[in-house]
């Protein structure tokens, strides 16, 4: 099996492993994501923030393939929820008639003018499914609590170390999916040399950052890791070969202590990202 997909609450299904271009140069995200997509890679997550958008369509284009075949993730940061033209103004970077899930980027701002604006895009064809992204204190209820539509998708910083277990609890009703951030703890070498997945790496003939993503795919997250290595690009893919017991992912359970790499507070991301504006 090269691919697993997972189905939203709002009835599409979306390939539950994609790749991430967080941090990926502009000059770098279309080669990056055509090699992705001659090794297999359907789902791209991308954000205005992250001032690649316009490269992530290019990429589609000179693929070859069909809008429907490629699955893009995008978000609104928060300078655009107010603005009703700003999934316009991200389809025109994206250079494509639709997208196929949007996620309001922080939980700052005028989230509710946000979330309304994205389900009048859904009404209007074009957007197919929304969501959230770092949407974890009662902002999440006030959002669930004014929603007609729930939302699809909750990205959210999430690895073995720090598994959302409470906040899957709080979403599961509406059948939310996790996408995760930070799947394999940016990298931490402590994570990774992990006794747990040294044995299982070995059990299986795969790395730890194989183990610690197959983890994730049956837990049920949708993942993409993002690297420019294409040598990562292969291994990243390289998960849907094996399947991990019930013993080994309990064992992997085992590692959760509550612990984040990204610990700014809710005040401190209203100060410091709200002072940012991406260009259009």
């Amino acid at each position: 099996m090269e691919q697993t997909y997972l189905k939203l609450n709002s009835g599409y299904e979306m390939p539950q492993l994609g790749i991430g271009v967080y941090l990926v140069a502009p000059e770098e995200t279309k080669q990056n994501l055509l090699d992705a997509f001659q090794l297999g890679y359907r789902h791209v997550d991308t954000a205005h923030a992250y001032q690649n958008e316009r490269e992530v369509g290019q990429a589609v284009q000179a693929s070859g393939l069909a809008r429907e075949e490629v699955f893009i993730t995008s978000k609104l940061w928060p300078s655009d929820y107010a603005d009703p033209e700003a999934i316009d103004k991200m389809l025109a970077r994206l250079d494509m008639d639709y997208i196929d899930l949007v996620l309001l980027h922080q939980e700052i701002g005028d989230y509710k003018a946000g979330w309304k604006n994205l389900e009048t895009a859904v009404a209007a064809g074009k957007v197919r499914s929304i969501g959230l992204s770092n949407f974890e204190s009662e902002r999440l209820e006030e959002i669930l609590t004014m929603a007609t539509i729930p939302p699809a998708a909750l990205q959210v910083e999430c690895h073995p170390y720090f598994p959302q277990q409470t906040l899957k609890e709080r979403i599961s009703p509406l059948r939310t999916i996790i996408e995760s951030w930070y799947p394999l703890g940016h990298g931490d070498s402590q994570l990774m040399s992990e006794p747990v997945f040294s044995k299982l790496a070995e059990k299986y003939g795969k790395t730890p950052a194989q183990i610690i993503l197959r983890w994730h795919i049956q837990s049920g997250h949708a993942v993409f890791p993002k690297t420019t290595n294409p040598e990562h690009l292969k291994e990243n893919r390289d998960i849907f070969d094996f399947t991990l017991s019930d013993d080994d992912m309990a064992d992997i359970a085992g590692l959760a202590k509550d612990f984040r790499y990204f610990n700014m507070t809710l005040e401190e991301r209203e100060q410091r990202l709200m002072a940012f504006v991406p260009e259009d």
